[in-house]
């Protein structure tokens, strides 16, 4: 006798599950997005704060000086020039103006240039003078000062920054060579820039041995780090670099953050790494080369920005990129500020003050990233 079928049941209707579990996905997928959504509105949050605190800090810079002008006469000064004494517009139009202004671009163009150096080379250590591109414009400015060499027909007052541009760019051209001939090796960089800091330093060491004390006095003043030769060309030149460089570094935000994700699903995502870390090479340099020529070496911005940018905001470079930038102009903008009442009277190099500042958070970045690894 044939055993009876069981008869089939029927199939539930898709929304049965979500019946029976009402809301489960659809407020699943709701929780993680307003969480998203909440979590960006405190980042802009915190970006908003950080230009307001970049404001601030500028226009104490711009108070600070052996001048007492009080906040009416300085605003007046800043935006209406012609209706303050000729006096008084000289001292914040082609002093402290400049010398502000030059901070933050400066500040900015070299975190921005770090944070891309970091998450290129994946190096929490990393920074554009990790690949001697200070050491390449310090030999430049050494050549400039104690032997006069330099691209012929150029005026004496030029020839110092253009040597320095153009060294640091070589050192760029250099590593490009040294990615395209090693190509996915982010060892070799590192390697190859601690090796031309050190040759590069050798070399400046030896002009300064045998330079006349004249020019061995610009060179150290030079070493040192200093907004004070900052003029109105200088400042258009920095900020048209800046202007060219951040919306191709914000573009590429998207292919940064899934390198943070490592180099094997980098390339499942069909990004061509080769070609990825090259660009930001040539953004890198572009930033710390036009930023070393016209101030000199400044030291730990590159490194320290961009490390309190992301204890701030996070890895997603959308936010993470312009938090540098704007942590970069804050820090240098401070650190004008601390130039000039440190000590009263004596306008410091500002590049003394972002080492002094800069050589503790580097030592406390080197025992945080030994604990991790």
């Amino acid at each position: 006798m044939a055993r009876p079928s069981t008869p089939a049941l029927p199939a539930a209707p898709l929304g049965a599950a979500s019946a029976a579990m009402p809301g489960a996905l659809p407020g699943s997928a709701q929780a993680l997005a307003q969480g998203y959504a909440q979590l960006m509105r405190k980042r802009l949050c915190l970006l908003l704060a950080m230009a307001v605190g970049l404001l601030l800090s500028v226009a104490a810079d711009l108070s600070v000086g052996s001048t007492d002008l009080g906040w009416a006469t300085l605003a007046t000064a800043v935006f209406l020039p012609s209706q303050v004494p000729l006096e008084t517009a000289l001292i914040v139009q082609d002093l402290r103006l400049p010398y502000a202004l030059m901070a933050v671009l400066v500040g900015v163009a070299l975190s921005l240039a770090g944070a891309e150096m970091q998450t290129i080379l994946n190096n929490p250590l990393a920074s554009p003078f990790t690949l001697g591109v200070s050491s390449a414009a310090a030999l430049g400015a050494a050549l400039a000062l104690v032997l006069g060499l330099g691209i012929p027909g150029l005026p004496e007052e030029a020839m110092v920054p253009v040597n320095t541009f153009v060294f640091a760019f070589a050192s760029v051209l250099l590593l490009q060579a040294t990615a395209r001939a090693r190509p996915g090796s982010r060892q070799i960089l590192v390697l190859f820039g601690i090796a031309l800091v050190f040759s590069c330093n050798a070399l400046v060491a030896l002009l300064q041995y045998v330079a006349s004390p004249d020019a061995l006095q610009q060179l150290v003043f030079w070493s040192m780090g200093s907004l004070a030769r900052a003029n109105g060309t200088k400042l258009q030149l920095l900020a048209l670099v800046i202007a060219c460089v951040l919306p191709f570094s914000l573009r590429a935000a998207w292919q940064l953050n899934v390198l943070r994700l490592g180099e094997e699903r980098t390339l499942s995502f069909g990004i061509d790494l080769n070609r990825l870390r090259l660009a930001s090479l040539l953004r890198v340099s572009l930033l710390a080369a036009t930023a070393v020529a016209f101030t000199g070496t400044i030291g730990f911005v590159g490194l320290v920005g961009p490390h309190i940018a992301r204890m701030l905001v996070g890895e997603d470079h959308r936010i993470f990129l312009p938090a540098s930038a704007l942590m970069g102009g804050l820090i240098m903008s401070l650190a004008s500020i601390a130039s000039k009442t440190l000590v009263p009277g004596t306008l410091l190099p500002v590049g003394i003050v972002t080492a002094l500042v800069g050589v503790p958070l580097f030592v406390w970045l080197i025992f945080r990233s030994g604990a991790r690894a």
